[in-house]
């Protein structure tokens, strides 16, 4: 839960990823909540904490040294159940977390937050296999932004037309204002902090904590201007030569800060998608920034009618509605295969879902009035073992539009 203003009262902002955590955590002795800095991981955990958990911040410098030099000795003096936040800055403590459940095993034992994406979090996987249960929370969705956060489903392509939420629908300048302003909470939470102060305060604090914890990264002025370069390319094929050109480092330092970037739940890189992965009709990868607040932040859009208006509005729709996929699948514990494709010719299809044998074709166009010729590039994609559905084209009408052949017109704001 988050709490928002409302005039000068404080309500409740439910998270949708609180019912798989309650799940795991009846499942798995460890429960691990990763995902960017101050997307509220710390916050969802408190909330949920179970009367005798203790919680500890490894954000403090002092404990966090205190579990480094000590990680046995940091266990048994805060016994279980136990809440540790920001358990990256430790990673000493995977392994004593391992020797105390494998002593006396039990649901709920330990709840770890990270800022670090698990599947690239050193020690979690070789330590805690099989012993843990693992989710990534994003920003806020779109529906918890309006209060809707609790049971929220994954997206699911079969029921498309019941998965529109009318409780969000909106009008396209409402719509870009939310994507302008972004999902964090606090800027949820606290409707007249200020944009501009909020993320040069994020930034800050991310270069000097996260990235050094990551890398030792020596020109840290470098970083930030590879992350604007980044936020301008949101959205397209990933060039490390334009960002290098960009931040003046080297493609190879390019690379290795995109790297960082995705680790610690920044951006997200799509692969190009074909039926034999070794041999792909596009080969590089796109960048999509994970929320559009941010992106448009660094970008330097310092309102959204401007941004709306610009060459800017159709990549960080994408942007945009790329994020709502993935909340919406990673709120209920899934991690969705989606991919892009383009053809030799340049045609491509902005987002192909892989689920149950069949491949669903979906496009973002800043249109209220969709039609079957905005997925016309669909019909170029290789046949393979899955099989082609009807596709989807993500629009900004503000209802859901039938389509032929059983494709389908969905409202972004719905999303």
């Amino acid at each position: 839960m988050h709490y928002k203003l409302m005039g000068t009262e404080l309500i409740y902002l439910e998270r949708t990823m609180r019912a798989k955590v309650e799940e795991l955590s009846r499942f798995f002795p460890c429960v691990l909540v990763t995902g960017a800095r101050q997307v509220g991981k710390s916050t969802l955990l408190k909330e949920m904490m179970p009367e005798g958990m203790r919680y500890i911040s490894l954000d403090d410098y002092l404990e966090a040294d205190r579990a480094r030099k000590d990680p046995i000795g940091f266990l048994e003096q805060y016994g279980e159940p136990l809440c540790i936040d920001e358990v990256q800055y430790a990673p000493e403590l995977f392994r004593a977390i391992k020797m105390r459940v494998d002593a006396n095993r039990r649901p709920g034992m330990y709840w770890l937050t990270g800022s670090q994406r698990f599947h690239l979090m050193s020690g979690v996987s070789e330590s805690l296999a099989g012993r843990i249960g693992i989710v990534e929370l994003f920003s806020l969705s779109r529906q918890e932004s309006c209060g809707l956060g609790s049971g929220v489903p994954a997206f699911d392509p079969e029921r498309v037309s019941d998965m529109v939420c009318s409780g969000t629908l909106c009008n396209i300048n409402d719509l870009y204002t939310g994507i302008w302003r972004g999902g964090y909470p606090q800027l949820a939470q606290q409707t007249a902090l200020p944009r501009d102060a909020f993320f040069d305060a994020y930034v800050q604090t991310y270069v000097e904590r996260d990235v050094q914890a990551l890398s030792q990264v020596g020109n840290r002025s470098a970083f930030v201007r590879l992350m604007r370069s980044a936020a301008l390319r949101t959205g397209q094929q990933l060039v490390y030569s334009d960002l290098a050109r960009d931040a003046e480092v080297s493609p190879k330092t390019a690379a290795a800060w995109v790297s960082i970037l995705e680790t610690s739940g920044i951006v997200t890189l799509l692969e190009p998608y074909h039926v034999n992965s070794t041999k792909r009709l596009a080969k590089t990868p796109k960048l999509y920034f994970m929320d559009t607040g941010l992106c448009s932040w660094l970008a330097g859009w310092q309102n959204p009618d401007m941004m709306m208006q610009s060459t800017y509005a159709g990549a960080i729709l994408e942007t945009w509605v790329f994020g709502q996929l993935m909340r919406r699948f990673a709120n209920a514990g899934i991690r969705p295969r989606i991919s892009y494709f383009r053809n030799l010719d340049g045609g491509e299809v902005d987002f192909l879902l892989e689920q149950n044998g069949r491949i669903y074709p979906m496009e973002v166009k800043r249109s209220s009035s969709p039609s079957s010729a905005d997925l016309k590039w669909a019909r170029s994609i290789p046949p393979g073992q899955a099989l082609l559905m009807p596709g989807i084209v993500f629009c900004t009408a503000e209802r859901f539009v039938p389509m032929a052949d059983g494709a389908c017109g969905f409202p972004i704001s719905a999303l």
